[in-house]
């Protein structure tokens, strides 16, 4: 097998170390995600008022062949740029999994025809799950 043919040429994970059903805690936004705090009002600025479903409506409305998912921005990017309390990234975004490694590693799986890839996220909670299986390719029986 030459590296043009292995999705995983250019990773530093091997497959076995996604394989499986991960869950990653408390990294959606969600109705808790922090926002900036107006020291003089005590309230928060009108940029950073955002629901869940607004949320998952951005991330959805994200063209691109990658499902995408709303991940919460930090209180000094909201201040700095004025912008809502989430961003959209892709499911395996290293802010969700964790790692660099595991955002390559879970991308080349899901652009691989030898592997399912799904994802559920749960904006209640905040937890993504990604669950992994090989795809078994039938051989010819001639």
């Amino acid at each position: 097998m030459t590296s043009d043919d292995n999705p995983f040429h250019d990773c530093e994970l091997d497959p076995e170390a996604i394989l499986g059903t991960h869950t990653f805690e408390d990294v959606l936004f969600t109705d808790q995600t922090e926002t900036p705090v107006n020291v003089l009002t005590g309230e928060t600025p009108v940029h950073s008022q955002a629901t869940v479903e607004e949320a998952k409506e951005f991330a959805a409305s994200i063209d691109t062949e990658t499902p995408q998912i709303a991940l919460p921005a930090s209180v000094e990017s909201q201040v700095e740029t004025q912008s809502k309390p989430y961003t959209a990234a892709a499911f395996f975004h290293f802010k969700a999994t964790g790692s660099l490694e595991r955002h390559r590693a879970y991308h080349a799986a899901y652009k691989a025809d030898a592997f399912s890839v799904d994802f559920e996220a749960d904006y209640a909670s905040g937890d993504l799950t990604i669950t992994v299986e090989g795809v078994l390719e039938h051989a010819d029986t001639e």
